[in-house]
C-alpha cells in the first residue's frame, strides 16, 4: 500500500522557471534551437578568486563538517561586506551561511510565524514565498504592485495591513524585485521602517540582486535605525559572483534571530560546505572589480532586450531599473490573440516554429498581478537576445500556428481581456 501524502505536500507549488527549463532542455535534446530566457542564471564564469579559493580548499582537504552558522572567517567577511557596501551595522554574530538565499525564506517563516499570522506579500512575487508561509499555517495577504508606480511597494497598503489585519506579523520585501525589476527607493525603505518600528512585525528583505541596480544604487532596510533587530536580509553569490551552482548565500539578522536560524540549519542541513564558504569569502574580499565589470555587461543586455521589445507592437516595457530580467506588458498582444500570457510564453517555446523557440515565463507564474506580462531573463549572449527579438514578430504573425496551439492547449485560451496600460 502506498503511503498517503500530507495535504501540504499535495498542494505544494513550485518555481515555474525550472519546469520551463526542463521543457526547453527536452526540446533542445530533440534538436530544436531554443533561446533560453526563462531561468535566472548567470552566463558568466564564477569570479577568479572564488574559483582559485575553491580549488585550494579541496587541495587543503577543507571537506569536513564546520560550525552550523558558518566558518568564522566567512561570517566576518560577509559582515564586513554588508557594512561596507550597504551601511548595515552587522558583526560576525549577525551572519548565518546557507546554501543560497532561497532557504532563508523557510527559516525566516519558521523563526517568526505561528498559525494564522498574517504575512504581507507583494504581487508579482517570487513563487516560493507562498509555500513557505503555508508551511507554517500562516496567511498570505496579497498586495499588488503597479507598473504605473514602477512596481514600488505602496506605503498606504502596508499601513492598511498593519492596522487592519487581525494578526499582522511579517512583510516579505524583495528589492531589487524579481520578476519586475522594480526598486524600493531609500525613501520607501525609510517610510517602511517608520511603519514597522516598535511593532512585533518582522521584515524579510530578499536582496539577491543587490549589485544589479541600473539607476542609482542599492539600499537595504537593515541600514535604517533599529531595523537589524526586526529584519532578516538574504544575499546570494549566484548573481553578483556568478556562483549559482556553488549554492552559497547568507542571512543577516539580530544575534538572537541568527542563533535561531543556526539551530534550524543544525537540525536540517548540518552546515554549508566549508570549501564553498572559503570560495565565497575570497570573492567578497577580492573580486569587486570583476563583479562590477560583469554587472555592466548585464546592464548592456537588459538595455538591448528592453529597447528591442519596445519596438514590437503591443509590448510595453519600463526602462530598466534593476535585475537581469525584463518584465514586459503584453496585455494588448494577449487580448488580440485571445491567449493568456503564460500561454503566449509556451507558444513562443513550443508552437511558433518547428526548429526555433524562445523559453520565457508568463507573468502569472508570479501571482495574479503578473497576468498580462512576460518575464524574460537576459542570461544569453547578445546575439541570441537579438535573435529572440527578431523572432517574436514573426511568431505573432502566424495565426494558423496560434490557432493550432490553442486548440491543443485550450486552457491557455484567454477568457477575459487584460487591462491595457496607457500609451507612454
Amino acid at each position: 500500500m502506498a503511503i498517503s501524502l500530507s495535504s501540504f505536500a499535495q498542494s505544494l507549488s513550485v518555481e515555474t522557471a525550472f519546469t520551463v527549463l526542463a521543457a526547453a532542455k527536452a526540446l533542445k535534446a530533440r534538436g530544436k534551437d531554443v533561446v533560453e530566457l526563462e531561468i535566472g542564471d548567470s552566463p558568466f564564469n564564477s569570479t577568479a578568486s572564488a574559483r582559485k579559493a575553491g580549488l585550494d580548499a579541496i587541495e587543503q582537504n577543507q571537506s569536513h563538517y564546520c560550525p552550523s552558522p558558518g566558518l568564522p572567517e566567512f561570517r566576518q567577511e560577509a559582515a564586513a561586506f554588508v557594512s561596507r557596501e550597504f551601511g548595515i551595522p552587522a558583526q560576525a554574530e549577525n551572519v548565518v551561511a546557507g546554501p543560497g538565499a532561497k532557504v532563508f525564506e523557510q527559516f525566516f517563516c519558521e523563526a517568526v510565524l505561528n498559525p494564522n499570522d498574517g504575512v504581507l506579500v507583494f504581487s508579482p512575487y517570487f513563487p516560493t514565498y507562498l509555500p513557505n508561509i503555508e508551511r507554517r499555517g500562516a496567511r498570505s495577504v496579497i498586495c499588488p504592485l503597479k507598473q504605473e508606480n514602477h512596481f514600488r511597494p505602496p506605503m498606504d497598503q502596508i499601513e492598511k495591513f498593519l492596522n487592519e489585519d487581525p494578526s499582522p506579523r511579517a512583510i516579505l520585501l524583495n528589492t531589487p524585485h524579481n520578476p519586475t525589476g522594480g526598486v524600493a527607493t531609500e525613501e520607501d525603505l525609510r517610510d517602511l521602517a517608520d511603519l514597522v518600528r516598535g511593532r512585533d512585525v518582522a521584515v524579510f528583505s530578499d536582496e539577491p540582486y543587490c549589485h544589479m541596480v541600473w539607476q542609482g544604487r542599492h539600499h537595504s532596510i537593515l541600514a535604517q535605525p533599529g531595523m537589524l533587530e526586526q529584519c532578516v536580509a538574504a544575499y546570494t553569490f549566484s548573481k553578483s559572483y556568478s556562483m549559482s551552482g556553488w549554492r552559497l548565500g547568507f542571512a543577516v539578522a539580530s544575534a538572537e534571530v541568527a542563533d535561531a536560524i543556526s539551530k534550524m540549519i543544525n537540525t536540517t542541513l548540518s552546515c554549508t560546505p566549508p570549501l564553498v564558504q572559503l570560495a565565497g569569502a575570497a570573492a567578497l574580499k577580492n573580486d569587486d572589480a570583476e563583479r562590477d565589470e560583469v554587472m555592466l555587461r548585464f546592464r548592456e543586455k537588459v538595455e538591448l532586450l528592453t529597447a528591442g521589445l519596445n519596438r514590437i507592437e503591443g509590448f510595453n516595457t519600463l526602462d530598466p531599473q534593476a535585475t537581469f530580467y525584463v518584465f514586459s506588458n503584453v496585455a494588448a498582444v494577449c487580448n488580440q490573440l485571445k491567449i493568456t500570457s503564460h500561454g503566449l510564453a509556451l507558444y513562443l517555446l513550443e508552437g511558433a516554429d518547428d526548429d526555433f523557440g524562445i523559453a520565457c515565463l508568463g507573468g502569472e507564474c508570479f501571482g495574479e498581478a503578473g497576468q498580462g506580462f512576460l518575464r524574460l531573463s537576459c542570461a544569453e549572449p547578445n546575439e541570441r537576445l537579438q535573435q529572440a527579438i527578431d523572432f517574436i514578430p514573426v511568431a505573432l504573425s502566424r495565426a494558423d500556428r496560434i490557432s493550432a496551439f490553442l486548440e491543443k492547449y485550450p486552457h491557455h485560451q484567454l477568457q477575459s481581456p487584460y487591462p491595457v496600460p496607457a500609451a507612454t
